[in-house]
């Protein structure tokens, strides 16, 4: 039975997420914004639960949690949201990485067919990039800067923290995605200044087509951000359209369990790299790890094989275990790593390389037995 190590690109839902989500498709049948019947009110208060939820978790106010469909339309209201008050106030400039995730990176461009300018700063070959680099380009006329927490290519992370200190004390809104990190990194989101974050439920084993937006209040206001859709006036006019309910609590309920084991699941998480960095080690195959290690989670591993096409490899062991080469929002049509090449990799580091997560409902003993069969097959194509 091959073992599933992708879950950078979706993580399996919790059974305790699921039958929170059965339970409250049964028996929560109303609409949440209805105000009417009890029906109504009892859909309301499983949201406004869950709200709470992801706001423990977060260590912040509800009234800074903003349901959305997930982290890509998270990104984009944070984003394009800004632009009235980008053309209003006459700032005109973003700055952002050029290893962000495509759902950023797709909407400054297109922001910058609108007349903004956008500054797209580079990692070095560790995968991080320089936090100086990000705040020498601060301007009188920045309007956001947009980084990153973990990248889900090569699981660095990315120095927001530093970045959100700085920016704290300017005019300069900042957004962090924190897809890669939310439900993992706890204490260090926790610790992060930052105006506004996103997340989807499905990568830390909540269900998909759920995602959050956090606007946090400065001098008792939310950062400018208007709706980039039209239809209601639900989430408080930021995002329309029905709330999906059992969505809503299927990602307070995967929060709330990360809330409880975010420590435990950290030492699984840490044992399995351990194991799967020994089980290469030994393997006597030709590898390198793209990345610094010192500043890579411990749920990722993005590894090269010299020599070793990493499509021929994923294709000749899908039986034994699921890993990729990249997001899987640019899978389809298979082209070199974007984050790769901005790091300066070379094409054929590149082409030999593939990606490796793993978390909570990862069984470690699973995970190394399919890592010794993909090892097999990889020392097949050297031999």
């Amino acid at each position: 039975m091959s073992t599933y190590l992708d879950y950078n690109a979706s993580a399996p839902i919790d059974l305790r997420v699921l039958d929170c989500m059965v339970d409250v498709y049964k028996n929560s049948i109303g609409n949440a914004d209805s105000r009417t019947h009890g029906f109504g009110e009892k859909a309301r208060s499983v949201v406004e639960d869950a709200r709470k939820q992801v706001a423990t978790l977060l260590g912040i106010s509800s009234d800074e949690i903003f349901f959305t469909s997930g982290a890509t339309e998270s990104n984009n209201i944070a984003i394009r949201g800004l632009v009235d008050y980008g053309k209003k106030t006459g700032k005109m400039h973003i700055i952002t990485t050029a290893i962000e995730h495509k759902a950023v990176l797709e909407t400054v461009k297109h922001l910058s067919e609108d007349g903004f300018e956008v500054d797209f700063v580079k990692p070095g070959l560790n995968g991080r990039v320089n936090a100086n680099d990000i705040l020498d380009k601060v301007r009188e006329d920045t309007l956001l800067v947009s980084v990153m927490h973990v990248n889900n290519e090569t699981g660095i992370i990315q120095p927001v923290k530093e970045i959100g200190e700085v920016l704290e004390q300017k005019e300069v809104l900042f957004h962090v995605d924190a897809t890669q990190s939310c439900g993992k990194l706890v204490d260090e989101l926790r610790s992060i200044k930052y105006n506004m974050l996103s997340f989807s439920a499905h990568k830390l084993m909540g269900p998909q087509g759920i995602g959050v937006l956090v606007l946090r209040k400065k001098r008792y206001k939310l950062p400018p951000v208007k709706n980039i859709m039209y239809g209601g006036q639900q989430e408080h006019g930021i995002r329309p359209g029905t709330i999906p309910v059992a969505l809503v609590a299927g990602c307070g309920m995967a929060c709330e369990i990360a809330n409880k084991e975010y420590k435990d699941n950290a030492t699984k998480a840490s044992d399995i790299k351990k194991a799967i960095l020994q089980e290469l080690n030994e393997s006597g195959i030709e590898y390198s790890v793209n990345g610094d290690p010192e500043f890579c989670v411990d749920t990722t591993i993005n590894v090269s094989f010299k020599g070793v096409s990493s499509e021929a490899l994923m294709i000749s062991t899908k039986q034994f275990c699921g890993v990729s080469n990249g997001s899987a929002c640019t899978s389809k049509n298979y082209s070199p790593s974007y984050v790769l090449v901005a790091m300066g990799i070379d094409t054929d580091t590149i082409e030999s390389s593939l990606r490796i997560s793993w978390g909570a409902g990862t069984d470690k003993d699973e995970a190394v037995e399919g890592i010794k069969e993909f090892l097999a097959v990889a020392k097949q194509f050297n031999s």
